[in-house]
């Protein structure tokens, strides 16, 4: 099992390298990913879902934030710290990431994963993974991997194998935006 792991951060990590697409599990739901820092990459994940509405980022750690956030707010650590449940905080300045993945006021979505197998990958990756829900714009988000549309299956470059047999029902993360001044807004919990 360990092996498999292995082998698809190894795979994975090579497509996103060379700005390739992935479908892989998260902490939350299964998800489009690439390389957050390369825009033709997010223009192959927008026409793969048949949107462009932006998306959210995936990091390893806290201390990821700085080089891609301009000013933290420090209740984000506070959040971060509380939240029970996968938490993204949509932040006010981005910086360093594809300009397609931030929403039309430069904010952007980032949540610090806890799932294994996302936390190597981007702790090899030495980036932040765009991450969004493997769907058609069109179609509702799938809570398993048997669930996904085989466009979808067909689109990627490379398609994780670890988890693809869990059966546990998924659900997405809770989003929380914070203002300039701190000031928050509960957009999904």
């Amino acid at each position: 099992m360990k092996e498999d792991f292995r082998t698809d951060v190894k795979n994975a990590l090579l497509v996103l390298k060379q700005g390739g697409t992935i479908l892989y599990p998260s902490d939350t739901i299964w998800g489009i990913g690439c390389d957050a820092t390369n825009e033709n990459a997010v223009k192959k994940i927008n026409k793969i879902k048949g949107s462009s509405k932006s998306m959210l980022v995936l990091t390893d750690s806290a201390n990821m934030l700085y080089s891609y956030i301009d000013t933290i707010p420090d209740i984000a650590f506070q959040l971060i710290e509380v939240s029970e449940k996968p938490l993204t905080i949509i932040y006010p300045k981005a910086k360093n990431l594809a300009n397609n993945i931030l929403g039309n006021d430069g904010s952007i979505g980032i949540r610090i994963v806890n799932d294994d197998f996302c936390k190597e990958l981007i702790r090899q990756l030495r980036k932040p993974l765009v991450s969004t829900s493997a769907n058609l714009s069109t179609s509702k988000t799938p809570q398993f991997f048997d669930e996904i549309d085989d466009t979808i299956l067909s689109s990627v470059d490379y398609t994780v194998k670890w988890k693809q047999d869990d059966i546990f029902k998924s659900k997405p993360s809770s989003i929380i935006k914070i203002g300039f001044g701190g000031e928050i807004k509960i957009i999904r919990k």
